[in-house]
């Protein structure tokens, strides 16, 4: 019996992924498209996990006239003999193998503070000068340039010198090859984003716009250049003066098909893997995104997904995705955003659309400016889709929603938690004071502050309400809780006993409507339920004399309260 191919879960090595015959989609097409646009930059913008890395790899595999330490010609074209670039004739085939290509990832640099982030940094650029060490055996360099090489892949260059080290190799690359150099460059906005959170976002600007600028920008070592990243920073905070940037984000046409898998190739691998019988989970869980006008799905979520079915470890799908990145900006903006926000999210979980202006070309500085930025975050990281779009004046409008029930899921979950820990940070003592005091109106108005802040408006139950507030009066010292259990002739929502009899026990009854006008009548016929059905009866046979007794009804996101006279 033949071994299916394994799948490559985590792997971003293109010959890794080829050596191993692990389960390849074939985006190689992508390097025809590049050949044929011709430009010099290309910025390619997609959430995490949707390949970029993979990508980078393989055309790094593909270009590069890749040398061992020694200078010997590493040759890499059977990595590519069975692929779809493979037929696309002499005119593409010719560029295979023929580049010095610059590989650097910047991913490392998510550190705690600049000396470190800037330290890894370096660090990566060290190696990648390592990578090409057999160029110091040129007689093309000069002794200075030797020298400078040598400094730079020890590490012992001075800061200046690394902030144009890109160029430099470029430049040592070229003399060595007589071919223009091809330079990659991933997850270039890491360092931004951490470096924002972390309180030296300028100092890192200062460095990646530096390094960025010498190779890419007027350097005639440059035969084209490829990056990639999740967000598009404006042009003004990195690529200053870069006038041949091309930039693809999620909202371009081109491109579309080469990061995440088309339907065509979820349905070829789920038949591959004896799995067809799936496609309609697969897609309501994974399915969903849109790029320009291409449906995608998440390539991460659905390779675990088959994985997990073809090993048996789960018969469900799971939101893979969940953990894959930091979400530091959407979190943040989630904390100061207002109720309008909240309403919003709120909708988008019930499966409704919203509408929003979108900006490409976001700094992080502007984070915080408006909380439309919040919504272009969310649809540029993945976490919402186009369904629409128009223009009007200068601006782009897009009609978005939730891509898919893996998505849907961390809103229900990650995002509601969020909210839940700042609602948990609140003082409750006064709620409980006012709760003994029987003062109404502020138990009404603590409760509905709460409510405001969360987005549980489509949770509205009554079992949401009940568990609510047993969690909010779980806390109250020297008190035991008592929910739903038998009481007189009946079972009361909560009993709160103290442990002391001339503390006030209380009874509470809710009640949920669906329309304000009802809240009264129904807080009303909860007091009435307390009485008809004796509740207090076991709590006076105990010995507790002061006894409070509130109807508490419910309604979306307000709340009434009533106490028995």
């Amino acid at each position: 019996m033949k071994m299916k191919k394994k799948l490559a879960i985590g792997i971003e090595n293109y010959k890794e992924l080829i050596d191993k015959s692990y389960y390849y989609v074939d985006k190689t097409l992508l390097i025809q498209s590049l050949l044929d646009d011709g430009n010099k930059v290309t910025l390619f913008t997609r959430p995490r996990r949707f390949g970029k890395t993979l990508t980078l790899s393989m055309l790094k595999a593909y270009f590069e006239n890749e040398m061992d330490w020694n200078g010997k010609q590493i040759e890499n074209a059977h990595y590519f003999a069975n692929m779809k670039i493979a037929g696309t004739g002499e005119e593409y085939l010719s560029h295979m193998g023929k580049y010095p290509v610059i590989s650097l990832s910047l991913k490392a640099a998510k550190q705690p503070t600049f000396q470190l982030a800037h330290a890894q940094l370096c660090e990566q650029i060290s190696n990648e000068f390592s990578r090409h060490r057999y160029v110091l055996q040129s007689s093309q360099l000069l002794e200075h340039e030797k020298n400078k090489y040598e400094n730079l892949m020890s590490g012992t260059a001075d800061e200046a010198s690394y902030a144009t080290a890109l160029k430099f190799l470029s430049d040592c690359l070229k003399a060595y090859h007589k071919e223009n150099v091809i330079v990659l460059l991933d997850e270039y906005d890491v360092p931004l984003e951490n470096a924002y959170f972390r309180g030296f976002y300028d100092q890192m600007t200062d460095f990646i716009r530096s390094l960025f600028e010498s190779v890419l920008k007027s350097n005639d070592s440059l035969e084209f250049a490829v990056i990639t990243g999740c967000l598009r920073i404006s042009k003004e905070s990195i690529f200053t003066g870069l006038n041949n940037l091309k930039i693809i984000s999620v909202l371009s046409q081109s491109y579309a098909e080469y990061f995440g898998f088309t339907p065509n190739e979820v349905q070829e691998m789920l038949a591959f893997y004896h799995l067809s019988k799936k496609q309609e989970e697969i897609s309501h869980w994974y399915d969903g995104y849109l790029f320009g006008e291409t449906e995608v799905y998440n390539p991460w979520s659905v390779i675990n997904y088959i994985s997990d079915m073809i090993k048996g470890d789960s018969r469900f799908p799971k939101p893979y995705w969940s953990n894959t990145s930091s979400n530091n900006i959407i979190r943040t903006l989630i904390e100061v955003s207002d109720s309008s926000v909240k309403q919003e999210i709120e909708g988008l979980i019930a499966g409704h659309t919203i509408e929003k202006p979108v900006y490409e070309d976001i700094t992080y500085e502007d984070v915080y400016k408006s909380q439309d930025n919040l919504w272009n975050f969310l649809f540029f990281t993945g976490y919402l889709k186009s369904t629409g779009q128009r223009f009007e004046i200068d601006t782009i409008y897009i009609t978005m929603k939730i891509p898919n029930e893996e998505i849907r899921y961390i809103y229900r979950t990650t995002i509601r938690e969020w909210f839940q820990e700042k609602i948990k940070a609140s003082d409750y003592h006064i709620l409980y004071q006012d709760i003994f005091t029987g003062n109404c109106t502020g138990i009404e108005n603590f409760i509905n502050d709460q409510l405001s802040d969360s987005i549980s408006y489509y949770d509205n139950a009554e079992n949401f309400y009940h568990g609510y507030l047993l969690g909010v009066l779980g806390g109250i010292p020297a008190y035991e809780i008592d929910s739903n259990k038998e009481h007189g002739n009946g079972r009361p929502d909560l009993i709160l006993k103290p442990n002391h009899p001339e503390k006030p026990a209380v009874i509470i009854e809710l009640k949920r409507v669906s329309s304000f006008k009802d809240m009264k009548p129904a807080c009303t016929d909860a007091l009435k339920q307390i009485e008809e059905k004796h509740y207090a009866k076991d709590l006076e046979k105990e010995g507790y004399t002061n006894i409070l007794k509130y109807g508490i009804c419910f309604c979306k996101k307000s709340c009434m309260v009533i106490l028995s006279e």
